[in-house]
């Protein structure tokens, strides 16, 4: 039986406009309410008693490493012990994407922009769980969360005196693995670098980069959650997410530091959408992605810029009120991300776990990572496919039945 959680939300619209042409404002902001259950996921864990762990920023203001404000960024680190000592996780956070002054500098007065903002402590669950029982591979390791606070996925290097705002994203990623690996990560056996959403995305763009970090007895993969966002049209036809990346791209000089690969024949926009990355990574990676991804479905299939009739109100909230039409659309959406996998998949190094939810960042999320009803494809959790491909017990390409077929989800619903 399918699990629904509840989650509940307020748009801030006070502070957008509302002409057509500002449409882009909303999308962003729709991205940091939903990017809100990172943390918000985590009342739902079975874990009664999480660990927690401490803010450490990073003295790398020398080098401009800094958030969107000028502030300087961070991470939490919780030290392996015993066969993980030499062994190295890198989460990078999530957070969506800020891609006009507007919402940049509404960002310099959040977590997702400013330090200053950010939790002193946070719960460490999923994958970063410190508990063999949650998080079976990976929970004597060295364990990282890279504070997200440049609204570009780690990947810009500007700035607007004008608005004062600092956008130093590839700096900051720099800064904070320099910090690590003073810190040990140097002479790690195993790393993995792995993030959720805007995270994942970043997973994907700085992955071979991470790779290049190490000696070659090393063994490094890559995790991105949630980080398949498509170059799809919306409900109107629109391209709602390819104009928001390529004002981020734009705005936040992110071009210089995109894959080679892909920029050596495509322009800039289109080498920030994973799709044009994947099969040409040298480094393992390991997909995890839901098939209606309910970030893509809100915030770039059928926003309401792209609906304004609110014919898409009810279903993009609760797939259990999507019509038939509707649910066509979606399933076509899905198509498509598996046409997008598809040549990725055929290399045995690669790693995969589509399943047919409505759902958002799974490996942080202790239900939806390692637990008794945690959601399987072919009985497998993600945690144990993920373990499964790291340490080469398996090789793992597990792609769902279509929805309504797996009763194992823990479907998102809002309202």
């Amino acid at each position: 039986m399918e699990k629904l959680f509840l989650v509940g939300f307020v748009v801030a619209g006070i502070i957008l406009g509302t002409q057509a042409n500002e449409y882009l404002d909303f999308n962003v902001t729709e991205i940091d309410r939903i990017e809100e259950l990172e943390f918000g996921f985590s009342k739902y864990s079975s874990n009664l008693n999480p660990l927690m762990v401490g803010l450490t920023l990073i003295r790398g203001a020398d080098s401009g490493a800094v958030c969107l404000d000028g502030t300087l960024p961070g991470y939490h680190l919780h030290r392996g012990h015993g066969s993980g000592a030499n062994s190295w996780l890198i989460q990078l956070e999530g957070g969506g994407w800020c891609n006009n002054i507007r919402t940049c500098v509404y960002r310099k007065k959040t977590r997702r922009g400013s330090s200053n903002y950010m939790e002193k402590q946070l719960q460490f669950t999923g994958i970063l769980s410190d508990k063999a029982q949650e998080n079976p591979d990976f929970f004597n390791w060295n364990r990282v969360k890279l504070r997200y606070c440049d609204g570009a996925s780690f990947s810009g290097d500007g700035q607007n005196q004008a608005a004062q705002l600092q956008f130093r994203g590839e700096r900051i990623w720099r800064a904070g693995i320099d910090d690590l690996k003073a810190k040990g990560m140097r002479y790690a056996k195993q790393a993995l670098l792995s993030g959720c959403s805007a995270g994942g995305l970043a997973a994907i763009l700085r992955c071979d980069e991470f790779r290049n970090m190490f000696p070659g007895s090393t063994k490094v993969k890559c995790l991105s959650d949630a980080g398949l966002f498509l170059d799809t049209a919306d409900v109107s036809g629109g391209r709602t997410i390819r104009n928001l990346y390529n004002g981020v791209v734009e705005l936040q000089s992110v071009k210089n530091n995109l894959p080679r690969i892909c920029t050596n024949h495509l322009d800039p926009t289109s080498c920030f959408f994973p799709q044009n990355l994947i099969s040409q990574m040298k480094t393992p990676l390991f997909i995890v992605n839901a098939a209606y991804d309910t970030w893509q479905i809100q915030s770039s299939i059928a926003p309401t810029s792209a609906d304004p009739s609110g014919f898409w109100h009810d279903c993009r909230l609760n797939h259990g009120k999507c019509t038939p039409a509707q649910l066509r659309f979606l399933q076509a959406f899905r198509d498509q991300m598996l046409r997008v996998v598809r040549g990725f998949s055929m290399s045995r190094q690669n790693g995969l776990f589509i399943n047919s939810c409505f759902a958002h960042c799974q490996t942080e999320r202790q239900d939806t990572w390692f637990a008794d009803d945690s959601p399987v494809i072919r009985k497998k959790a993600v945690a144990i496919a993920v373990g499964d491909w790291y340490f080469d017990r398996a090789e793992v390409k597990l792609v769902d039945c279509p929805y309504p077929c797996d009763k194992s989800c823990h479907n998102l619903v809002f309202r």
